[in-house]
């Protein structure tokens, strides 16, 4: 999931055209009009499946995959449910050299911080994700399921934050988060998890690259879950690369 920026040609049709944008200017893009918040980024189908042979990933090609490294690079923290953690191999949360550059010389730490949501805890201390990582993780959990036990498994490779009894509390673990000084927060899914954070009405961007394809099946799409009322959004930007499109959409 982490890797070099890849070098895909993505042109902006919208609001102001420009053709072969470089990294530079498509983090400017990101900038424009954004203040600190919840961005969500994910991608899909033009039929409107989530998944393909049961991963994102299988949806994603080289446009898509570089605007995910950009997305990163200006990200204070990465925010990912466990079941996506497992199912789409995450390793060890890094960015590429080019967006360490960029952090440092933006006053940043040179990689996001990740954040791994676990109701349950179901997550091995030993796996890469923690051995390896950068900046010690944050993993959210449930009150009850933070035990002293859960606690000592964890505590020399991630900090456990538990928030919510029955469930996780999300709106009380992005307050923890951006207690820490981390404002500009970044989620990849999965989509139970972008359903539950749009229950609490704490979503303020999606970014969502439709990839140029019919799946139909039975995949699931990209928030799951009760919402009262359907949410409005305002287009903010439209990026196209070959026939995909990368839309970027805010808080109406």
């Amino acid at each position: 999931m982490t890797g070099p920026t890849v070098a895909a040609r993505i042109d902006r049709l919208w609001p102001d055209p420009a053709e072969d944008l470089s990294d530079d200017e498509l983090v400017e893009g990101l900038g424009r009009g954004s203040a600190p918040g919840l961005r969500v980024n994910f991608v899909q189908s033009i039929d409107g499946a989530a998944t393909l042979d049961g991963r994102s990933g299988g949806l994603s090609d080289a446009a898509d995959q570089r605007r995910f490294e950009l997305l990163r690079r200006v990200a204070d923290a990465v925010i990912v449910g466990a079941g996506t953690v497992r199912i789409e191999g995450y390793g060890p949360l890094r960015v590429s050299e080019p967006s360490v550059r960029w952090r440092v010389a933006h006053g940043m730490s040179e990689h996001p911080l990740f954040v791994i949501v676990s109701g349950s805890l179901g997550l091995d201390p030993a796996s890469r994700i923690f051995t390896e990582a950068r900046v010690r993780p944050i993993i959210v959990t449930r009150a009850d399921a933070a035990g002293a036990s859960s606690r000592a498994r964890f505590d020399a490779v991630a900090e456990l934050i538990a928030v919510g009894d029955a469930q996780v509390d999300l709106l009380a673990a992005l307050a923890a988060v951006r207690d820490r000084g981390l404002t500009r927060l970044l989620c990849e899914g999965g989509p139970a998890l972008f359903g539950s954070l749009l229950a609490v009405d704490a979503v303020d961007e999606l970014c969502v690259t439709m990839a140029p394809q019919l799946d139909a099946g039975d995949a699931m799409r990209i928030a799951r879950g009760p919402l009262a009322a359907p949410r409005g959004m305002r287009l903010a930007e439209v990026l196209k690369s070959g026939d995909a499109l990368l839309l970027r959409y805010r808080r109406g």
